[in-house]
């Protein structure tokens, strides 16, 4: 008795960490428990610093591909397997935190806490929370798996069966999670021109980044005019992004001698194809994005912004978000009070959440890029670049990581942290519940624009 009464006290003292601070702590512990793990001995080729174990497990478990050091030639296969697992963790557990920790707390799911879940995974009804969850491992376990295999049908011939198979499972976990994490030095440059490897990774981090909810809304309604708002907005949004991007970098990049200028006319197309889909999410590049354009790599900055999907692998403000914002403005300057999408009006809480994620987003950019001119020497255009890159936990850089001071590979560190946590952190929040204010002021209106 006194055991269980003593359980139940610890317990009730945990549960007094709201979701929020949780979260928080357990993304922390990972963090920390990686970085000791890439510090052993048999983890590294040659000794790393330990800020440098730290920039490398941030980076695997916000899924951004960031890296300080080269992956291949620095880790041994303990060391690599250590930064796969945190990809799994990162991208697949980072959204199921929020079901597990009732669960391992064996506190049942109530109805608030099932608002908040529908919320943060964009569900249309409040039931079946923990077959989400299961649907959640089952799809991706699948979909790594059947990518595991055509990749192996590329690379086995090439390496042999184990080294074939292991890049192979490899590749699709840091695919599908959009970690951009790859096992050679110039990431997957060396295979501008591959359809297979070009089709099945930019697949896996379309599919990754394009949300578990649009998923799971596809398998179960067959129709598009069925599925939800959320899903149609995501499927036609990242039709429109990914078709525009591919025409705006094939127009900038098609005579750069840096990047596109070379390749045959095979190529450029995929090459096209890859980086355009892979800036909101992914991380992987098949060109030397340091031969950018500046205007290339400025809209490059403008797509890791906006990001991913709601509920996916991805990172960023949110492609739904996005829209919400754009379609406000558009609603404003035709003179209408509602947002109507698709026949449905969207509500004005939805609206205020957009514009206070993409604001708070903006000050810490802001404030990251004006302390990373002070601090790295550099061109501004490489600084923002790897800044948003950071944020939107997409991966791709200039080539600035590895030149980064100390100083600015913490302020990496937690521009990387505050772009996985951020936007899920401010929506658990939100749920506090709230007393309806009693007191009524005047209003008065204020001069804009």
């Amino acid at each position: 008795m006194g055991k269980e009464k003593g359980f139940i006290a610890i317990t009730r003292k945990y549960l007094k960490i709201s979701p929020p601070q949780l979260l928080v702590l357990i993304f922390a512990f990972f963090i920390v428990l990686g970085t000791c793990l890439l510090k052993l001995p048999f983890a590294t080729e040659k000794s790393i610093s330990w800020v440098d174990a730290l920039f490398t497990t941030t980076s695997a478990m916000t899924v951004t591909g960031l890296t300080v050091v080269d992956t291949a030639s620095t880790y041994t296969l303990f060391g690599e397997i250590v930064i796969m697992c945190l990809i799994q963790v990162g991208g697949l557990g980072i959204m199921s935190f929020a079901v597990l920790i009732y669960l391992m707390l064996g506190r049942k799911i109530g109805f608030k806490e099932r608002l908040v879940m529908q919320q943060a995974l964009n569900q249309t009804s409040l039931g079946g929370i923990i077959s989400l969850v299961r649907n959640l491992f089952l799809f991706s376990f699948a979909i790594e798996a059947c990518a595991m295999l055509l990749l192996s049908l590329r690379w086995v011939p090439e390496y042999g069966w184990a080294k074939g198979l292991y890049y192979s499972l490899f590749h699709s976990v840091s695919a599908f999670n959009n970690a951009g994490f790859g096992l050679w030095e110039d990431n997957l440059i060396g295979f501008v021109g591959d359809p297979v490897i070009n089709l099945v990774i930019s697949l896996l981090f379309i599919t990754g980044g394009i949300g578990f909810t649009v998923l799971i809304d596809l398998k179960k309604t067959k129709r598009f005019r069925e599925l939800s708002l959320h899903s149609k907005l995501m499927i036609v949004s990242t039709f429109v992004i990914n078709l525009v991007s591919m025409i705006i970098i094939f127009l900038l990049e098609y005579n750069n001698p840096n990047t596109l200028g070379p390749l045959s006319g095979w190529e450029k197309f995929w090459a096209t194809y890859f980086q355009a889909v892979s800036p909101r999410t992914a991380g992987f590049n098949t060109i030397d994005l340091s031969g950018l354009e500046d205007t290339t790599a400025f809209y490059m900055i403008f797509l890791m912004f906006i990001g991913a999907g709601s509920a996916s692998t991805g990172g960023g403000i949110k492609l739904t978000t996005f829209i919400i914002i754009i379609l406000a403005v558009i609603t404003f300057i035709r003179g209408k009070n509602d947002i109507v999408i698709f026949r449905k009006t969207i509500s004005d809480s939805y609206i205020v959440k957009a514009l206070a994620i993409t604001i708070i987003s903006l000050l810490f950019i802001i404030i990251a890029i004006f302390t990373l001119s002070i601090t790295e020497n550099q061109p501004f255009i490489k600084i923002a670049f790897e800044v948003m890159s950071a944020f939107g936990t997409v991966g791709l850089t200039m080539g600035l990581t590895g030149d980064l001071t100390e100083i600015g590979k913490g302020i990496i560190i937690f521009i990387m942290f505050l772009g996985k946590l951020g936007p899920l952190t401010l929506v658990f929040s939100f749920a506090r519940r709230q007393q309806e204010q009693k007191i009524r002021y005047p209003r008065e209106d204020i001069l804009t624009g």
